[in-house]
């Protein structure tokens, strides 16, 4: 994982921190807030978390109690069990984002949930943590929990884990089915569903670059305002038209989404028979995007 990178400037160090501290704080704030009030078990630490503060009288041990104690016992099997594989974002991100879930547990008592509309709520509960976890698995970390036990299990088994933790949450979501009520239930069992689409939504979504390609008879202003204005690099090889047997430059480059505008505009004005070929890509490895 990141700790076999190449050590990397401080202000990067500080800049992931920040938004690992904002990703672990968003699905605090999800959990906490949205998800336990209503009970919602969608899988995963806290929906165990839920399950075992309704079975388990005591008044100290609360979901957020419970989340945290989990959370920390996963963590100390992965210090045993993980070694190097075992990262440093995802040990901070996972007790950044339990003892926030105890803090407002503290200064933000609950008694029940915030408003009486829990499809609305659901919605806050899905989407909070989605975005959170995105914005962490972006960075190469997570919330620990099960993706800790997954790691584990990948190791050490030949166990399918995707499926192994999908079945969990299953069972986990189900349980409310029986521990609650059936309502209950069926809003956990819609919100795990809601998840599972969410994250991926959203990581895509965060990745989103855009693959240019442009096929023009001058290539060197085209070149010069990528390389000097957009700061981005590009690849130029030789062609032919089809139909016409004209020699052709084919230029490949890839932006981000505004740097791509500017590219366009830039070939409307100033060679306005040039073909180009925009798509939208969300895995683009190598410098000033995604590290493979």
């Amino acid at each position: 994982m990141e700790n076999t990178e190449q050590p990397q400037p401080l202000s990067r160090t500080l800049k992931d921190l920040a938004w690992m501290s904002l990703g672990a704080a968003l699905v605090a704030v999800g959990v906490y807030f949205f998800k336990f009030p209503n009970h919602f078990s969608m899988g995963g630490v806290s929906g165990l978390s839920i399950l075992l503060g309704q079975l388990i009288p005591a008044s100290i041990v609360t979901p957020g109690f419970l989340n945290t104690v989990i959370n920390v016992f996963y963590l100390i099997l992965g210090f045993f069990f993980l070694d190097k594989g075992f990262g440093f974002r995802t040990v901070y991100a996972s007790l950044f984002y339990s003892v926030l879930v105890q803090l407002l547990e503290h200064f933000c008592p609950l008694s029940s949930p915030l408003t009486n509309q829990k499809m609305l709520e659901l919605f806050f509960a899905v989407i909070l943590p989605a975005l959170g976890a995105a914005i962490l698995f972006n960075l190469g970390s997570s919330t620990g929990g099960t993706d800790i036990m997954a790691m584990i299990l990948k190791k050490y088994t030949g166990l399918d884990v995707g499926r192994a933790l999908l079945v969990s949450d299953v069972l986990i979501a189900a349980a409310a089915l029986f521990i609650f009520d059936i309502e209950t239930g069926l809003f956990s069992l819609l919100g795990l569903a809601l998840k599972s689409v969410m994250v991926d939504t959203v990581i895509e979504s965060l990745n989103r670059r855009k693959s240019f390609t442009v096929v023009t008879h001058d290539p060197k202003p085209v070149c010069h305002f990528i390389n000097e204005d957009l700061h981005r690099g590009a690849t130029v090889w030789k062609g032919q038209g089809a139909y016409t047997g004209q020699e052709q430059y084919i230029i490949l480059t890839a932006l981000s989404r505004h740097q791509a505008v500017l590219l366009r505009n830039y070939l409307k004005q100033t060679d306005p028979h040039a073909f180009m070929l925009i798509t939208n890509s969300s895995e683009i490895f190598g410098k000033g995007f995604l590290r493979a």
